[in-house]
Order: structure tokens, then C-alpha cells, then sequence
């Protein structure tokens, strides 16, 4: 069978079977997400991986956008490092970067996964490190939650895809 590019083959999955997520594929998600471009190799990253029903639950309750996480095997919460960053402009791109590498990675194990936005949204923040147990004074914030398992219902392929030539500009 010939396998589809998992930039192309991702998509927002956002219901889920009971079948567990291997520790193998968790460490390979957080493979990918490490190795996001970062400004300056600043890694502004830290992630925690939750995966207790009651937690989950908690998390789902967190964003109005998170009910995904009640469903899912786990979901890996990105958090931004808020202090002693080289480059703390750019951080906000490489937790993107690194988010897009969990759910591409996701992709390629034959995983779902959606990431649901938490920064800056003071109240969901505080509303997910309430879920962690992160005082508000360890210098980070939660920035996403991603939502993780095996999708519930075959992934099709999204179609002609997004790319709109009208879009692109050239010069030189």
C-alpha cells in the first residue's frame, strides 16, 4: 500500500477509539515536537502528557474548543517557557512549529490528534495549569493542548487540499 505524505495525510481527528497510545509512539511525538526549528536553539518548550481519565476530563473542561481531550487515549500540553529566553519574540513560533511536528508525527503513526489553541487566552491558561498543577509563578504558561489517539472512524485523504496558486506571489 502506498502511504500518503503526513503533511497531506493530516488532519483535525477529533473523536477517538479506546485503544491505548504506545509509550513508544508518545516518545516519538515528543521526538518531533523537539525537534522543531527554534530562534537562537532557545527551545522554549516544556510538555506534559496526560493521560488519567479524570485529568483529561479536566482538561477537556478547560477551553470551550478542548472537549476533544474527554475522548482522547492522551493529550500533550506544550508549555511556554516565560522567562530567560534569548529570543522571547520568536517563541511564540517555535511552540507553533513544534505543535505542527506533534501533529504531523501523529499523521505519519496513523494517530489523531487536533490541537486546540490556549495562549494567550489569560483564562484558559490559567484554567489548563490549574488541570498541570503549575503555580503561577513557575515561569511558564500552557499554549496548546493537543488532543491524541487512534481516530475513531477512517482518516480520508482532506481532498484537493488548501493550496490556492491565486495566493502566491513572485517576484524577480
Amino acid at each position: 500500500m502506498e502511504t500518503q505524505d503526513p503533511v497531506f495525510a493530516r488532519t483535525s481527528v477529533r473523536a477517538y477509539t479506546d485503544e491505548a497510545v504506545t509509550e513508544e509512539q508518545v516518545e516519538q511525538l515528543l521526538r518531533a515536537a523537539m525537534a522543531a526549528p527554534s530562534a537562537m536553539n532557545q527551545e522554549p518548550w516544556e510538555f506534559w502528557v496526560v493521560e488519567g481519565k479524570v485529568q483529561l476530563e479536566a482538561l477537556a473542561s478547560a477551553s470551550p474548543y478542548a472537549k476533544p481531550c474527554a475522548h482522547a487515549a492522551l493529550a500533550i500540553v506544550p508549555c511556554l517557557k516565560t522567562e530567560g529566553l534569548p529570543c522571547p519574540d520568536m517563541a511564540e513560533q517555535d511552540m507553533g512549529a513544534a505543535i505542527e511536528n506533534i501533529l504531523v508525527e501523529a499523521a505519519e503513526l496513523g494517530l489523531g490528534a487536533v490541537w486546540q489553541g490556549i495562549y494567550p487566552m489569560e483564562e484558559r491558561v490559567h484554567a489548563t495549569a490549574q488541570v498541570l498543577g503549575i503555580p503561577d509563578d513557575a515561569g511558564l504558561a500552557p499554549f496548546a493542548i493537543v488532543a491524541v489517539g487512534h481516530p475513531a472512524k477512517p482518516i480520508s485523504p482532506t481532498g484537493p487540499g488548501r493550496f490556492d496558486p491565486a495566493r502566491v506571489h513572485r517576484i524577480g
